[in-house]
């Protein structure tokens, strides 16, 4: 195939993040993020990453998604890496739900357009957005295959015992309730990153990944598949988060309600973006956590706690769940740079052959490694994602099957 350039589009409700990937050697051309989409003081900042260029920022009004694309169009072309290139190969897009109808990357035409705006109603936060800069790339170039990548498909090997919630299953199905699970992409990058790290094939190995950052989810991969995960109908079950409760029980909601009188909005506001660490101590980012932690605050202390002993729950249950792990891949923001959280969520399961070498675990590096002592039964591993690589790498698939 000539063309060999995949344009990585990841378009938020005010953003639009993007990379342009060159899938011989998967290197990166440009990336670039535009934020602030609607507001006078939007921002563009651009990376070309081939030929020495420098970064290029300008700020000003960009009052919509075709706005912002035209003008990562322009800023690509003065690269001499526009959308009119004929090496470019394809668009591809991170979808955040595909519900349980898009089970693999998707070349998108009007159906499957039809099919990602009927899922709105379970990812009201972000299908519109995604929808919106799939439209308006598809304008700007009908001729280029687009390609939708969506973040639950790796979770649709789950089986039903693991997705399915115990409630009415007429009910469940007439409103599509089950669990979904999210950072897909992430999951199966890093699954598989780490079967390479340990020399071994995917199929070959058992792989609890733990995807830390203000997200969080934890997925269970049995020989490259995802039996279990997290997250569920929505992003918010599962881990504590930076702004998200994760798991809590169901009657918090009506006890609000009722006894608390707030809204349904108020609720979800309450939940998704007032809990988690924020909610116990009014941080979200890890750095600050731990150096509150370090002066002896006990409110940072106990929102950490509460982090760990989650994480640990999780790690404890999905073990069981595999029957046999061969290894434990932390990545993400927090995964990837802190440390403690890393050095926390192991101790004490030593007796599940899962140990954490704290000199390994101090050295900091991009570069997937393993932290666990040598000769562990199980391998702990530090793993970076690479979502828009995994992204690219599924939406190249694809087109050079066509």
């Amino acid at each position: 195939m000539s063309s060999t350039r995949v344009l990585v589009l990841n378009s938020g409700s005010s953003s639009v993040k993007y990379q342009l990937l060159d899938m011989r050697d998967s290197s990166r051309l440009a990336v670039g993020l535009v934020e602030r989409i609607g507001e006078e003081t939007s921002r563009l900042k651009h990376t070309p990453l081939h030929g020495g260029g420098e970064s290029r920022e300008s700020t000003g009004p960009i009052p919509d998604h075709e706005a912002a694309l035209k003008a990562v169009s322009e800023e690509l072309a003065k690269d001499g890496l526009g959308l009119d290139s004929p090496e470019l190969a394809a668009i591809g897009h991170r979808v955040v739900h595909g519900g349980k109808s898009f089970t693999e990357p998707t070349v998108i035409d009007d159906a499957v357009l039809a099919e990602i705006e009927r899922l709105i109603p379970v990812a009201p936060l972000h299908n519109p957005a995604n929808l919106t800069g799939i439209r308006t790339a598809r304008a700007l170039r009908p001729d280029l295959p687009q390609v939708a990548v969506f973040d639950t498909a790796f979770h649709t090997t789950m089986p039903e015992s693991a997705a399915r919630y115990a409630i009415d299953v007429k009910t469940a199905d007439e409103h599509r309730i089950r669990r979904y699970g999210f950072h897909g992409t992430s999951h199966a990058y890093v699954s598989r990153a780490t079967a390479e790290l340990l020399g071994r094939a995917p199929q070959d190995v058992n792989v609890i990944v733990l995807h830390l950052g203000n997200g969080a989810s934890a997925s269970a991969v049995e020989k490259g598949r995802c039996v279990d995960t997290s997250m569920g109908l929505t992003p918010l079950e599962g881990l504590v988060m930076g702004t998200r409760s994760g798991d809590l029980d169901p009657a918090v909601i009506f006890h609000l309600a009722r006894v608390g009188g707030l809204s349904t909005d108020e609720i979800d506001t309450l939940l998704n973006k007032r809990s988690g660490l924020v909610g116990l101590c009014g941080d979200n980012d890890m750095r600050e956590i731990r150096r509150r932690v370090d002066e002896g605050d006990e409110q940072a202390q106990l929102a950490f706690d509460i982090y760990i002993h989650r994480l640990r729950k999780y790690i404890g249950a999905y073990y069981a769940v595999l029957g046999r792990v061969d290894a434990v891949a932390f990545t993400a923001g927090v995964g990837e740079n802190a440390a403690p959280v890393r050095e926390a969520a192991i101790a004490g399961l030593e007796e599940l052959g899962l140990a954490v070498d704290a000199a390994l675990n101090a050295v900091r590096s991009d570069e997937p490694r393993l932290i666990s002592p040598a000769g562990s039964r199980v391998a702990v591993a530090v793993v970076p994602t690479d979502e828009e690589l995994e992204i690219a790498t599924q939406t190249f698939a694809l087109v050079a099957r066509k």
